[in-house]
């Protein structure tokens, strides 16, 4: 583990960073509290910290409540290591915001007790975080192919619109349905209908930008959201989408192999309304159906005639 030693005093500093290095500690060295601050608002910052309390240019208390009040995500472990011994003088450390303190001199033992319970909390606090973005994970994503879900994907295109309407800017939306997903259903099994979902998921992500937003809507439908992309553009990315869905053969688990396709309808608005985000959807779904009805295996744009009451 990484942890930060701010001291001062070059002979403290120097028996302190031995003892650390000994304990199979990766130290960071800081001279005074200024640099210690700069040190921990780094990316790449030690989660645990010893803070001399007095040092030059800013003590170690100053630097706990600077780091406090920071909006950094990561918990920073703080532990103050002072002469101090008054107990106004620990509850002003404390309420500074460290986690600890150790009285100098100090007993080396005492201090690698306590840096083996900062572990054990630094530890927790990662499985903590863990267990939230699983969590977040869940709530977001769809279970079986991994895109946004079609909560997480309405709200991803609401901020979207807001962003293109302050821009000035378009957003171009394709809906996506699997053509004659049933039989692939009735012939093969749902296990069958799992993996021909998870792969067509797959060339969908391959097809577009980093930033566009895919997700499953619904069934076997799908919705990409494209900012920045007039509908011509997005027609042609709906195009390169049915090509690459096409293109070969989804291996089942029955060790067979099927071609599926896609009908895909197009539809975009500069400049649109978060109020618009409905119709917009609507018109990419009704170009979608024109493409199924066409002989599927197609892409669409919405016509001219329906976007006049837009």
């Amino acid at each position: 583990m990484r942890l930060l030693i701010a001291e001062d005093d070059p002979i403290s500093r120097r028996a302190l960073e031995t003892m650390l290095l000994r304990w199979g500690y990766q130290t960071v060295v800081a001279r005074d509290g200024t640099e210690a601050w700069e040190l921990l608002q780094q990316s790449d910052a030690p989660h645990l910290a010893i803070l001399d309390w007095m040092m030059p240019g800013m003590s170690g208390v100053d630097v706990c409540r600077l780091v406090r009040q920071s909006s950094r995500g990561d918990y920073s472990y703080l532990i103050l290591l002072t002469a101090k011994g008054r107990q106004e003088d620990i509850i002003e450390g404390m309420t500074a915001g460290a986690d600890d303190y150790i009285t100098k001199p100090f007993d080396s033992g005492e201090l690698k007790v306590r840096l083996n319970a900062a572990k054990r909390i630094l530890d927790l606090q990662e499985e903590l975080l863990a267990t939230r973005e699983a969590l977040r994970e869940q709530a977001t994503r769809d279970f079986l192919t991994g895109l946004w879900n079609r909560s997480a994907l309405l709200d991803m295109f609401i901020n979207e619109i807001a962003r293109a309407s302050r821009d000035r800017k378009p957003v171009g939306v394709i809906m996506g349905d699997i053509d004659y997903f049933k039989k692939v259903n009735d012939g093969h099994g749902h296990r069958a209908g799992d993996a021909v979902l998870r792969e067509i998921a797959d060339r969908i992500r391959a097809s577009v930008r980093p930033y566009d937003i895919v997700g499953r809507y619904g069934g076997e439908e799908f919705l990409v959201v494209l900012p920045g992309c007039d509908v011509m553009y997005a027609g042609y990315v709906a195009e390169r989408i049915r090509m690459r869905v096409a293109d070969k053969p989804i291996d089942l688990p029955d060790r067979t192999s099927m071609t599926v396709t896609m009908s895909l309808g197009v539809a975009a608005k500069l400049g649109a309304e978060e109020s618009e985000i409905e119709r917009l959807i609507y018109l990419a779904d009704e170009a979608l159906y024109r493409a199924k009805r066409g002989g599927r295996n197609r892409m669409e744009l919405a016509s001219a005639a329906a976007y006049a009451n837009f």
